[in-house]
């Protein structure tokens, strides 16, 4: 974390001051995966957490699952503005993506889950999206012998547990990573891996667009929250964000800086989905976002032309990494 602060603070004096580094200076390639100590990978749990997450016995309705809202077809969303959750209700925000999300401090849109584990439990026990009580959805595995088996030989004599249910799935999710870009090939030596359209924006997006103030690091995220002015749309009148987790009034409006790879996948974008093509976030930044009284001090109209929007799309598009596929699990 301190390399990472030491970073992040070494690009913000450069870019405040209208400099821009050399692109090299900042190209970070995935690293492998970690996983938590109290929950080491294996194949087994990792194929587990895979039946969990497609099953539609998680939810209360037996209707809704995982994939439901986060769709491998669809980058892992589920490419509407704003989710829809137990009796097709619209929730207030986008579904954010899973892909990449092993990589981020924390999770959900105002980072109120630390972990994947955490964040896994979210959904299925919320009333408005998944609907399914803990204890009901732990009598409801150990009543099918295939997840009996499964959790026995993944978990030992702890079985089937709401705990256990959460580890199996996080560790799924942590499998889902794109990589190997043709922005990482470009930088592993393969110079015709961008177009020259791309190249011109990667310089921009390090340079004068100042994307990687926020968008840094080797997922493209900064795992802070911002307010950008965003007007909420959707059912709710106001979504305060991060400032529902901390009660900071300097939090109210803020949302996480999402990861940016794999990002073509995922339109629409914002945290309430209000920006239906990667061509209308990249107008809303470069005229300086919204209106709001806490708006981050990174806001501020770019000045583009549309030639130089049309190549920051291009480089946008070159971070996506190799198609993730998905064999669907037979489900106990």
């Amino acid at each position: 974390m301190k390399i990472a602060t030491t970073l992040f603070a070494f690009l913000v004096s450069f870019l405040l001051a209208g400099q821009a580094p050399a692109e090299e200076s900042f190209y970070q390639p995935l690293p492998e995966m970690k996983h938590p100590a109290d929950n080491p990978w294996s194949k087994d749990k990792e194929e587990l957490g895979k039946a969990l997450y497609f099953d539609p016995r998680l939810s209360g309705s037996n209707w809704i699952s995982c994939a439901t809202c986060h769709n491998p077809g669809l980058g892992f969303g589920d490419g509407l503005p704003r989710a829809l959750g137990n009796g097709q209700k619209e929730l207030g925000r986008h579904t954010p993506t899973i892909v990449n999300s092993g990589y981020f401090e924390s999770q959900f849109w105002d980072g109120r889950a630390k972990t994947l584990e955490e964040q896994a439990l979210g959904p299925i026990q919320a009333a408005g999206e998944m609907n399914q009580p803990l204890g009901d959805l732990v009598k409801e595995l150990k009543a099918v012998s295939g997840y009996v088996h499964m959790f026995k030989k993944v978990f030992g004599e702890s079985g089937i547990s709401s705990e256990n249910i959460a580890r199996a799935i996080a560790t799924y999710e942590r499998a889902v990573v794109s990589k190997n870009s043709p922005y990482d090939k470009y930088w592993k030596g393969d110079k015709k891996a961008m177009s020259a359209s791309a190249v011109k924006g990667m310089g921009l997006f390090f340079g004068k667009a100042k994307c990687s103030i926020c968008h840094n690091g080797p997922a493209f995220t900064d795992s802070q929250f911002h307010n950008l002015g965003v007007k909420q749309a959707g059912p709710l009148k106001e979504d305060l964000g991060r400032y529902n987790v901390t009660k900071d009034e300097n939090d109210r409006g803020a949302f996480k800086t999402p990861g940016l790879r794999h990002v073509t996948r995922n339109a629409p974008y914002m945290h309430d989905g209000s920006e239906p093509t990667l061509e209308a976030v990249v107008d809303f930044y470069n005229r300086g976002g919204g209106e709001a009284k806490n708006k981050s001090a990174f806001m501020a109209p770019l000045g583009l032309a549309d030639a130089e929007k049309k190549d920051l799309v291009e480089f946008l598009k070159a971070l996506e990494g190799d198609p993730i596929v998905v064999v669907l699990p037979d489900l106990p």
